[in-house]
């Protein structure tokens, strides 16, 4: 390696914006590092080329207990760049304490497999009505389900520290 810091890529499905900023955060924690990483977010809907970057953070909102489309499309599309890159990944979606649903998203084992992820992290979510479409209210209302922002900071900074961390490592980078 030439010495020069390691690029991230932090790429995101979100629907109405708190998996974004999870992503957001996500890259400042990284970027704020000592292990001098450079952190780019980037929505996946925008399909940033992975081949740029060394390392991969995806992430999804959870909806039914699946990831969004955009999401899944691009582990998809991009899986063969990916499996050559340090890559993890995150949903966010479980609401209420203790959160619901506690199940892992569906797609999470086999993009896990895809991608050739090192680990897999599930935040919490947050459900604002004023965030929501008129049958996404009318939904939320039928479920009974919590309002609030349930997001867990710490978690998410100790998870970014974690692969922070393993990215300083000699030998974190696939060749």
């Amino acid at each position: 390696m030439s010495g020069a810091p390691l690029r991230v890529l932090v790429t995101v499905g979100s629907r109405h914006g708190a998996t974004a900023e999870i992503g957001a955060e996500i890259a400042r924690r990284l970027a704020g590092n000592a292990a001098g990483l450079v952190a780019v977010p980037v929505p996946v809907t925008q399909r940033p080329d992975p081949a740029a970057f060394d390392a991969v953070v995806l992430g999804s909102a959870v909806y039914a207990g699946r990831w969004l489309e955009a999401a899944r499309e691009y582990a998809a599309a991009h899986a063969p760049v990916l499996r050559t890159k340090a890559v993890w990944l995150f949903s966010s979606g479980p609401i209420g304490e203790p959160p619901f649903p506690p199940d892992l998203p569906h797609d999470v084992d086999p993009l896990t497999a895809l991608t050739g992820a090192r680990g897999h992290a599930t935040f919490p979510g947050r459900l604002d009505k004023a965030h929501l479409t008129l049958g996404e209210r009318a939904m939320v209302t039928a479920m009974r389900a919590p309002l609030g922002d349930f997001r867990d900071w710490p978690a998410v900074h100790a998870w970014a520290d974690g692969i922070a961390a393993e990215l300083a490592s000699p030998a974190a980078v696939r060749t």
